[in-house]
């Protein structure tokens, strides 16, 4: 299985944070998880619910996999997630992560990135996997001037985005990226990934469309074809992927009021002023997604 994360450091990281689901106001709701799901529509979902009900949010990062986990152990109220369950070689959920119901409630695409000054604009799909695979090294083997690519990728095996881009990308969550270390950039978050291609002209990365508009930086179209919100909705961009709210299966009324407002059309809509593909949109994706059950 993979790297898993120390528990005592978690624990310590959210304790040092304040943060306690069950120590907390009753009118408050603690959220932990992926800044793609927060950016994506977590952040106005909060507002909104807020100002509907009256109950405000404590809200910390620290990816997917703390989203889940925290969770799980009761430590968030709701967490946050841009991955699936981990499973274990017998095919059961790593016990880590048992204790939660995954919510489906938006669809989210992974998507390749590049600094704005970078004269490419469009990748084959295989020569996107030729890229992470380590067999294209140089911009020129794909139209571009005579430097080295510069990969960038995410640090962590089982992080949302890292995980995603294995499984989605090159079909394997456990494959390892080229061997030439000194090509790969490794970060911890999506964030500093995507400052560091901002910043160089050589990079390639993958991260989700919901943090990657917010940058300044160049998205790809993949064989022609760009990720906006119509292509990603109607599945002819291939790298979708749903977006999950997290809650613990013991979890209380309070969590499962802001779930069941978030699949309400009410909810539903704030997804869909946010910029993201909702159910409702995304409805044709359902269909074309076989990894996982979707609830």
């Amino acid at each position: 299985m993979k790297r898993l994360l120390p528990g005592f450091v978690v624990l310590l990281c959210f304790l040092f944070l304040g943060i306690s689901a069950h120590a907390g106001d009753k009118a408050q709701i603690v959220w932990m998880g992926c800044g793609i799901v927060k950016k994506a529509f977590m952040g106005k979902m909060s507002e909104v619910y807020t100002k509907k009900t009256g109950i405000t949010f404590r809200m910390a990062g620290g990816g997917a996999t703390k989203g889940i986990r925290l969770t799980s152990r009761g430590l968030s109220d709701v967490g946050g997630t841009c991955r699936h369950l981990l499973v274990d070689k017998n095919n059961d959920v790593v016990s880590e992560e048992a204790n939660v119901d995954l919510i489906h409630v938006a669809w989210g695409g992974l998507v390749v990135i590049v600094h704005k000054n970078n004269k490419t604009s469009n990748l084959t799909l295989q020569q996107i996997k030729d890229v992470f695979s380590g067999k294209i090294k140089n911009w020129s083997e794909v139209g571009g001037d005579e430097n080295e690519i510069k990969l960038v990728v995410r640090e962590s095996e089982i992080s949302g985005v890292g995980y995603m881009t294995r499984l989605l990308l090159l079909n394997d969550e456990n494959v390892e990226y080229m061997n030439s270390a000194l090509r790969i950039i490794r970060l911890q978050s999506s964030g500093p990934l995507e400052k560091n291609i901002e910043k160089n002209i050589n990079a390639i990365g993958m991260t989700d469309i919901s943090s990657a508009k917010k940058r300044d930086v160049k998205i790809l179209s993949i064989d022609g074809i760009y990720p906006d919100k119509s292509n990603i909705a109607e599945g002819k961009y291939p790298f979708f992927r749903p977006l999950y709210l997290v809650i613990n299966k013991k979890s209380d009324k309070k969590a499962r009021d802001f779930i069941n407002f978030v699949l309400s059309d009410d909810g539903q809509s704030v997804i869909y002023s946010a910029g993201t593909v909702n159910l409702k949109e995304g409805e044709a994706l359902r269909k074309k997604w076989k990894l996982t059950d979707l609830q």
